[in-house]
């Protein structure tokens, strides 16, 4: 299990390439966009060399890792021969739907098939496939080349082998898995996104400032970054997607988002991506959003 295929150039997609390719994986990294790809280099070569800097790795350990990539914008030529793809596009199930149909028509009957969503349901995606046993989740956190979690989720049919194979993969890139079964939001999200929800419900209510509502949770949560930061960081749009997922599958009120999240995506305040969210983001600098001051 040495060859890898990533689908997807952006935020998690580069950070998963990086990380498989820095443990001498050979990685195929695929977009539909010859653009998008270049950017992901330059992130992942970036990233790199801010390890060099800290001594974490040399500069040869550096060169190597960007010798392991290999970019396509072609996803036949992009799969062919590799023992695992990962998937890491857009939270849209239609899309991750599209894209496992394909793949399971032109991936080696062998390949295994991996999501990194986080929260669609693994088993709905699998079933898209011929192939159910050998599909599985490999939620990746980001950022991937730091954070250490890896939540491998099985779907239904997920089998016990593909299930320790991909539990020891993410051991060998460094990281510590946990299994999962699968179910909306499955762990992680099913808890950080009501929290994330209820935080944006207490700024919309008017009970506490933004900067107010994330210093309770870092001074008396221990939090590292307050929620309504954490969210900007994930993207909004990505913590609306993730709570309809969760709307829809459970069909609880509790999961519904607030009404203040749909009408900043909507309006394109999509937090660090977008340079506005709950707070406005200009180089290293960050401060409480317009939109929030009196």
């Amino acid at each position: 299990m040495k060859n890898i295929t990533v689908i997807g150039a952006g935020t998690m997609g580069n950070g998963i390439a990086h990380t498989f390719a820095q443990k001498d994986f050979n990685v195929n990294l695929v977009d539909i966009s010859g653009e998008s790809l270049q950017r992901a280099l330059a992130t992942i070569e970036k990233n790199l060399e801010r390890m060099v800097l800290k001594e974490k790795i040399t500069d040869a350990d550096k060169q190597n890792t960007l010798a392991n990539i290999t970019t396509h914008t072609d996803i036949s030529e992009g799969v062919k021969g590799v023992d695992l793809v990962v998937e890491a596009a857009t939270e849209n199930v239609d899309l991750k739907l599209k894209i496992f149909k394909q793949l399971d028509e032109i991936c080696d009957a062998a390949t295994l098939l991996a999501t990194n969503t986080s929260s669609i349901s693994i088993t709905q995606i699998a079933a898209i496939t011929n192939r159910p046993t050998k599909v599985i989740g490999m939620h990746f956190m980001n950022p991937v080349p730091i954070m250490k979690l890896v939540e491998v989720i099985r779907g239904k049919e997920t089998s016990n082998e593909v299930t320790s194979t991909i539990m020891q993969m993410s051991k060998d890139l460094g990281k510590i898995p946990v299994e999962v079964n699968d179910a909306p939001g499955f762990v992680a999200n099913r808890i950080l996104m009501p929290m994330i929800n209820e935080a944006i419900y207490t700024l919309h209510e008017n009970i506490s400032s933004v900067e107010g509502v994330d210093t309770v949770m870092i001074l008396g949560m221990s939090h590292p970054m307050g929620p309504l930061h954490l969210a900007d960081f994930i993207g909004l749009d990505v913590c609306l997607s993730i709570l309809n997922v969760m709307y829809d599958g459970f069909k609880n009120q509790k999961y519904k988002p607030n009404e203040l999240l749909e009408k900043m995506v909507k309006e394109g305040d999509l937090g660090i991506k977008s340079g506005k969210g709950f707070y406005t983001y200009k180089g290293k600098e960050k401060t409480v959003s317009s939109r929030f001051k009196n």
